[in-house]
């Protein structure tokens, strides 16, 4: 079904018609009839719900649905003219480039530099050609000092790019990315952007992205294909597909919120209407959960904590770093691409490298305490959700962390079905997609009941209603007296739902304070409310709402029955 736009014509770059697949052994279809045309260099954006279909949408472009997943497909996909059905992802390698959710996964090579000459050496591209592209893509990606870097060794933000990178050296003219900018920074998130906006109008290559933080990348669409998560598929302009729909960017429902049609798609345009809305409101007494508060007892003290990395420590990830997590508070850790997050939240938890430091949880150091003790002391959730997943059915992970944590069984589905809903659970958790994998893993660790939580990057993935979700059980975790620390480059999520931001540059934390503070002294970091009404110190769309409702008349905010 399409809107607004026209899906047929003989430019489409890639065509579906009537395009159905199961998986084997699924009870419904992922994608049912789907019938979608999009043009030769246009940029698509592809939403929908956690597990809606979305990466199977695109595989189905390279042919990695179904040669490689399995499954039964129907109708059919061709790409610049060719059959997937006759074509396997081999023959299409030329036509189509591909970036996967888990960039790690997808690494054949050790080296930066070898992973970008890695798909033009199967291409047979020529020695002199291969090293200028690969000094292009260094350059365009911003990712030149890491060309000699391990890969393993790299940010999780660091490894999307060269992913990316891999991906463009080939030159193809069909560019598929599933989140690719869901591990990035801001700033790194807007350089790739641009990257691939050049490479839309300037090369004429057609890009289809799917991608949950739309406030990143919808301004720069040309036409958002929409799953409903029964199979179909509902393709037309950003501002019609997404007019009043759950999944909208933050300055679309800010759009509905005050009347304004049709609903800017940028920050820019929001801002050349949103001065009679800024003067109509009262700003806000208190901006984020628990400001006000000074929070509980401390329950985990880190002084003097120093990490490095490599064969001889040559880097050095984090720089004699203090640090108190209080009972009762959210924390979100924020900070570019390889600042040091990752590395100080696994010095945090005890089983990471700490060149020096102390750490103390109930008078104890979690790395000297026996691995079952510490989980139960320090929870962590790692970038990579497999990594805590080790059993074959969604099922059986689940009651294990019922029996290892004494839980009641049914306590870790409870907590999955309450972040993502209808997981089957006879299905094998890598068969999962990565919001659903990240879910099943939150659980597992959270069902632990330990007093601090730590969480990285735990909104990858998620759609908003999977985050809203997500943000209601860790303020109740605040609320029970735990500590919660997530490490973010979500900065949408941070500002409905963290109490404090401390940020780090360079392995140092450089700035530590009240979410509204923080996150507003740098338009890197600043939500699109904040953006759009500064000076005036919003964070949120649910913000601007409560305070329009109480600058209503009393007779319409309270008529009488």
């Amino acid at each position: 079904m399409s809107i607004g736009m026209p899906d047929d014509g003989p430019g489409a770059a890639i065509r579906f018609e009537r395009v159905g697949h199961t998986y084997p052994g699924a009870h419904a279809p992922t994608l049912a009839g789907v019938d979608l045309a999009i043009p030769e260099g246009e940029l698509c954006v592809v939403v929908g719900p956690t597990g809606s279909g979305k990466s199977t949408l695109l595989g189905a472009i390279n042919g990695l649905v179904p040669h490689f997943t399995g499954g039964t497909l129907r109708g059919r996909v061709t790409v610049e003219g060719r059959d997937t059905a006759v074509h396997r992802p081999h023959d299409l390698a030329e036509v189509v480039g591909v970036v996967g959710q888990d960039p790690l996964a997808g690494f054949v090579t050790d080296v930066v530099e070898d992973e970008l000459a890695y798909a033009m050496e199967q291409l047979a591209v020529p020695p002199a050609a291969m090293r200028k592209r690969v000094e292009e893509t260094l350059d365009l990606l911003g990712i030149a000092e890491l060309r000699r870097r391990a890969l393993v060794d790299l940010s999780g933000g660091q490894q999307q790019r060269v992913a990316i990178g891999a991906a463009l050296t080939p030159q193809p003219r069909v560019l598929v990315l599933d989140e690719p900018t869901s591990a990035l920074d801001p700033n790194a998130a807007e350089e790739v952007l641009a990257a691939i906006t050049r490479l839309v109008h300037d090369l004429g290559v057609t890009v289809v992205v799917a991608e949950h933080r739309l406030e990143r990348v919808v301004q720069y669409a040309d036409r958002v294909v929409a799953l409903d998560g029964r199979g179909s598929v509902l393709s037309g302009p950003p501002g019609e597909v997404l007019a009043g729909s759950p999944l909208a960017p933050p300055v679309m429902a800010l759009a509905e919120v005050a009347g304004w049609s049709p609903p800017p798609l940028s920050v820019r345009d929001a801002r050349r209407l949103a001065a009679p809305l800024r003067n109509r409101l009262t700003p806000p007494a208190v901006h984020a959960h628990g400001e006000s508060g000074s929070g509980g007892p401390v329950l985990l003290s880190a002084r003097g904590i120093t990490v490095r990395h490599g064969h001889a420590g040559e880097v050095l990830a984090v720089r004699d770093v203090d640090m108190d997590l209080l009972a009762g508070r959210v924390v979100a850790l924020m900070g570019r691409n390889g600042s040091g997050k990752s590395s100080l939240l696994w010095a945090l938890q005890g089983s990471g490298t700490r060149h020096s430091g102390t750490v103390q949880l109930q008078g104890a150091d979690p790395a000297s305490m026996p691995r079952s003790k510490a989980r139960h002391a320090v929870a962590l959730v790692p970038q990579s959700p497999t990594d805590l997943l080790y059993l074959t059915t969604v099922d059986g992970e689940c009651e294990r962390a019922d029996l290892e944590c004494g839980a009641r069984p049914g306590t870790t589905r409870a907590w999955l079905d309450r972040l993502v809903d209808g997981i089957d659970g006879t299905s094998n958790p890598r068969d999962l997609s990565e919001g659903q994998r990240l879910a099943l893993a939150l659980s597992v660790q959270l069902v632990g009941r330990a007093p601090v939580v730590l969480l990285d990057e735990p909104t990858r993935g998620l759609d908003h209603s999977a985050k809203e979700r997500l943000g209601g059980e860790l303020r109740t975790l605040a609320a029970q007296g735990r500590s919660v620390v997530v490490a973010t480059h979500d900065v949408e999520f941070v500002a409905c739902w963290a109490d404090e931001v401390t940020v780090m540059a360079e392995g140092e934390v450089v700035a530590h304070g009240p979410t509204a503070e923080v996150i507003t002294a740098s338009a890197a970091f600043a939500p699109q409310v904040a953006r759009i009404m500064h000076p005036e110190p919003w964070l949120t769309v649910q913000q601007v709402t409560d305070a329009l409702a109480m600058s209503q008349p009393k007779s319409l905010r309270d008529p009488e029955p």
